[in-house]
């Protein structure tokens, strides 16, 4: 199979690569870019550990191609810290011990962030409703939602 040439802004850089028509964008984040705070869960999208944002929208990686993120605007786990500065939510999600093994926080933390941007002062409903594409097995939801409800704050008073 001939590849796909792809030019796309990734965490606010510039970035180029070559595809596969059939490959997705979790494989191309993971494997040829060497982004891999997205995980894959299920490859089916039930899960939201491989949670992105293209162009504003929260996305399952591994339900977008990646020669569709030509010309478009992606966002990872990678790219909400900035240096040795943690996102609000990051640090929310240390403080509450809203995680455990790890698989599904960057996925959560993506999800978070893109609730907070479009509705900064969401209700307790309003987050695990938000938060509802994404599955944890090991902390319960409990501790992530007090985590966001806690960051939502912090950030409003920034």
């Amino acid at each position: 199979m001939a590849g796909v040439a792809v030019s796309t802004t990734i965490n606010g850089d510039a970035v180029e690569y070559l595809c596969q028509p059939d490959e997705t964008l979790l494989e191309v984040l993971r494997d040829r870019l060497g982004l891999t705070g997205a995980k894959e869960g299920c490859g089916t999208g039930d899960c939201g550990a491989c949670s992105v944002i293209v162009d504003g929208r929260l996305v399952c990686s591994c339900l977008v191609l990646g020669a569709e993120a030509e010309g478009r605007k992606v966002e990872t786990i990678e790219g909400m810290a900035h240096g040795d500065q943690l996102h609000p939510l990051q640090q929310k999600f240390l403080e509450h011990a809203a995680l455990q093994c790890g698989v599904c926080t960057p996925g959560f933390l993506i999800a978070a962030k893109d609730l907070l941007e479009k509705n900064p002062s969401p209700t307790e409903e309003e987050i695990r409703f938000g938060l509802a594409g994404n599955l944890c097995r090991c902390t319960g939801y409990d501790k992530i939602v007090r985590a966001v409800q806690d960051a939502a704050n912090v950030m409003k008073g920034a």
